[in-house]
């Protein structure tokens, strides 16, 4: 399993990040995210703190692990200036939570994370045809999500990005260490949203190749 999007007690996660990690690597993950909530009030404070501890850690754990942040309910207006300052400060993985049905998401979101160039929309919600077809060509990866409530919408955004081509990708979203799952459950979720096998290993490639262009960056 690589996983781009899971939390710690750096937001509104159960974990430190270390256990995270541990609990993943129990788990059989090759990759992980740390990509804890942030706006303009905390940005500074939490992704210094997630850098300096993946450096730590990595030496001594079998999986890869990124540095990262999600940036949550910002209005679209300030996303290109957080997703800048994510990067600056050492974030290798930007998300930009999407318009999920679950939560009221400013509109515009999903436009504005594409156009700035963060690395994934986050459970995009009904997203349209017009932010699909930027993600495609700003190859910006449209997330199908295990997580309660924000996958209502898994089949919607399944559909329209294989329709018009642009890349998905599927990540936990998780909380808790029960939020954590299998390359079996990842894949069960995918054929879940609609999405052939034939195509499931190329979604999973997605999230590889992202993995490599932040390792580029950084």
């Amino acid at each position: 399993m690589i996983d781009l999007h899971t939390h710690s007690i750096f937001s509104d996660g159960e974990l430190i990040p270390y256990e995270l990690i541990r609990r993943a690597e129990a788990a059989g993950y090759k990759a992980l995210a740390i990509t804890d909530h942030i706006d303009a009030s905390n940005i500074d404070l939490i992704i210094p703190r997630i850098v300096k501890a993946l450096d730590r850690v990595r030496p001594f754990v079998s999986l890869e692990v990124l540095s990262g942040a999600e940036i949550t309910h910002a209005p679209p207006e300030l996303i290109p200036d957080l997703v800048r300052e994510a990067r600056n400060l050492g974030a290798q993985i930007v998300v930009v939570h999407g318009e999920t049905l679950a939560e009221p998401v400013k509109s515009g979101t999903n436009k504005a994370a594409i156009e700035a160039g963060a690395d994934i929309v986050s459970h995009p919600g009904l997203i349209s045809r017009e932010d699909i077809l930027l993600a495609k060509e700003k190859n910006v990866l449209l997330e199908i999500t295990a997580r309660k409530g924000h996958c209502i919408s898994n089949g919607y955004v399944a559909k329209e990005a294989l329709r018009f081509g642009a890349p998905l990708c599927i990540n936990t979203d998780s909380h808790s260490p029960s939020d954590l799952i299998s390359g079996e459950t990842a894949r069960r979720i995918l054929l879940a949203a609609g999405i052939e096998e034939n195509r499931i290993d190329t979604i999973l490639e997605n999230s590889k190749q992202l993995i490599e262009r932040a390792l580029r960056r950084n």
